[in-house]
């Protein structure tokens, strides 16, 4: 087989391979709201970029849902009780939003995502100090960065 062929070979292995790979939709919509995609051209592929834990307990996802999962989810049943129908990206920056602490390690939710660690878990914390972080935050946008995107034509 050519060096060419190969080549070629892998890369329709690769495309075929790739829907597999894929994050599920709602961490195809999180992760760019959250801006945790940046500097990473093949998000899409990397389970890194938003893990399952960011919500679920067993790293493989599934059933078992940690603090920020559980907060999600009332989230959602909070605005079905209202009348609200929201979709996903309106629920995670309404929870957000909400300045909220549901993992109780003093960092509100929104600070961890700010730096990059895991809000329903209370092992992963940030290094920096809250006011330090909450101080970068609202120079970043605070909350306010982690609207739904707008839909481009």
């Amino acid at each position: 087989m050519t060096p060419l062929r190969l080549v070629a070979g892998l890369l329709g292995a690769l495309v075929v391979a790739a829907p597999a790979l894929a994050l599920p939709k709602y961490r195809t919509q999180a992760a760019p709201q959250l801006h945790l995609t940046e500097g990473n051209a093949l998000w899409q592929l990397d389970r890194r970029v938003m893990p399952c834990t960011y919500c679920h307990v067993d790293p493989a996802g599934g059933p078992g849902w940690n603090p920020f999962g559980q907060a999600l989810q009332r989230t959602f049943a909070e605005a079905a009780a209202a009348g609200q129908h929201l979709n996903f990206p309106q629920a995670l920056s309404q929870l957000l939003a909400a300045n909220t602490d549901v993992d109780g390690d003093s960092y509100a939710d929104a600070l961890e995502v700010f730096a990059k660690t895991l809000p329903g878990d209370s092992q992963s914390k940030p290094e920096t100090p809250v006011t330090d972080l909450a101080a970068a935050f609202e120079q970043a946008g605070g909350v306010a960065q982690y609207a739904p995107l707008k839909k481009t034509k």
